[in-house]
């Protein structure tokens, strides 16, 4: 339960920290450092673009070296890339601050690795999808945070104007950062048992002949369609988080700090929506076994898609607040199923599998923010259009197939652990 905390902990400063110019862009950013329309779109692209090769290299870094020595290194490197991006003064700095800030989202993957090996299978579900889900929150609370602690440099001097006032702002998730990886070097181990470099025969490995881990993930099938279908829930959320505000802002013609306030109802569904997904992934599976998941996972991804159709068409804000709060409850959702499937793909190959889906979400974040860029279109269109997308997407969920030898399986270690599970009731109504 430490790592889970510290696991969920971790993600979600890491999240605040990549998303802490998103709400600021427009406001202080943008006119601070004379920032063009597509120059934005462009750092966010980068940002987003970045953590793809940073994920797939985390993924497998986790696999060689542990999630707990993972994490404290992105930890670090993220504090430092925050705080250094204070002092940027030229959109060719900025470009390249972007980028290193990018690598930090490289998190998530750490984040599922972590509580996959942590706990057993009838909950890792839940467990990757609330760590998930409470570290995604991020991205939600630094909507509404940054502005405040912006505004709060300024009042407390340490900024020299409004313009100014991001600045000495991004020093304040670097600062927690750092906190956190102390506290995790301190109190997580990498499995159950200990650390890797202490139980090498905990470690996954390849068997002498066979393929290495990476490779026999990306030889899969299955982790390339999950990689689509991650990058229809996920990409969205990422989409979303980093053009909410604006979309407010221009739309209904909104103040900064309304426009983040709402924005950042999409992000705090975080706190159950997610949970939600892996938990009912997890329900599934007791009747349906492994395939339960997956038609679980197909189901709310359709409606994903169709509840994102419906807040492109929105023009009264009530009605849009309350369609984007449906399309996050079900995107949200997807993504819990999604990380409910990705540990029974290829157990001793979990880090790469989980590096390569969770980066199918980046390709999509960046994919949605190309199309934007260059086709014109409007973000109201784009929705619509991504909307229909995301549910033929979902349908590849189809094609996912386990063999007779792994949904037996999961079914003995099922009723393995329903018969621990009775064992210890047992005793304790003895006691």
């Amino acid at each position: 339960m430490r790592s889970f905390h510290l696991s969920w902990m971790a993600f979600f400063l890491c999240f605040f920290g990549w998303f802490a110019h998103a709400p600021l862009m427009n406001s202080t950013i943008g006119p601070d450092l004379d920032l063009t329309k597509d120059q934005k779109i462009i750092a966010f692209i980068a940002s987003v673009g970045v953590t793809i090769f940073a994920r797939l290299g985390v993924g497998n870094l986790c696999d060689k070296i542990g999630p707990r020595k993972s994490y404290i290194y992105l930890l670090t490197f993220g504090a430092v890339v925050v705080s250094a991006s204070a002092f940027v003064t030229t959109w060719e700095m900025y470009f390249v601050s972007r980028l290193a800030i990018g690598v930090i989202g490289a998190s998530f993957v750490i984040t599922q690795y972590h509580t996959s090996v942590m706990f057993a299978p009838n909950v890792v579900g839940i467990a990757n999808a609330t760590s998930a889900g409470w570290g995604n929150l991020g991205g939600g609370v630094t909507q509404i945070m940054m502005p405040l602690i912006a505004s709060g440099m300024l009042a407390a001097g340490f900024a020299d104007s409004e313009l100014s006032k991001w600045r000495p702002a991004m020093f304040v998730p670097a600062i927690l950062m750092l906190l956190v990886a102390f506290l995790y070097w301190k109190y997580t181990t990498d499995c159950p048992k200990g650390n890797y470099e202490d139980l090498p025969e905990e470690r996954p490995q390849a068997a002498k002949g066979e393929k290495s881990l990476f490779m026999s993930a990306v030889s899969d099938k299955r982790v390339w369609v999950l990689f689509a279908m991650y990058a229809g829930c996920f990409g969205m959320e990422l989409f979303v988080n980093g053009r909410a505000a604006t979309y407010y802002q221009t739309k209904f013609a909104l103040s900064e700090n309304m426009a983040g306030g709402i924005a950042a109802l999409f992000g705090l569904m975080n706190l159950f929506a997610r949970s939600m997904g892996g938990w009912l992934g997890d329900k599934f599976s007791k009747t349906g076994g492994l395939e339960g998941r997956v038609k679980w996972l197909v189901a709310v991804m359709v409606v994903e898609g169709m509840a994102l159709v419906l807040f492109s068409r929105m023009d009264y804000l009530p009605f849009a607040i309350t369609a984007m709060i449906g399309f996050s409850l079900f995107v949200q959702m997807a993504e819990g199923a999604t990380f409910s499937v990705v540990p029974f793909i290829n157990k001793k190959a979990l880090g790469s599998v989980s590096g390569i889906v969770g980066a199918g979400g980046n390709v999509g974040a960046v994919i949605y923010a190309q199309y934007l860029l260059r086709s014109g279109s409007s973000l109201e269109e784009c929705f619509l259009i991504y909307g229909i997308a995301v549910s033929v997407i979902g349908l590849l969920g189809l094609t996912i197939k386990f063999s007779e030898a792994d949904e037996k399986s999961a079914i003995e270690e099922q009723e393995k652990l329903e018969a621990f599970e009775a064992s210890l009731q047992n005793e304790n109504i003895a006691i």
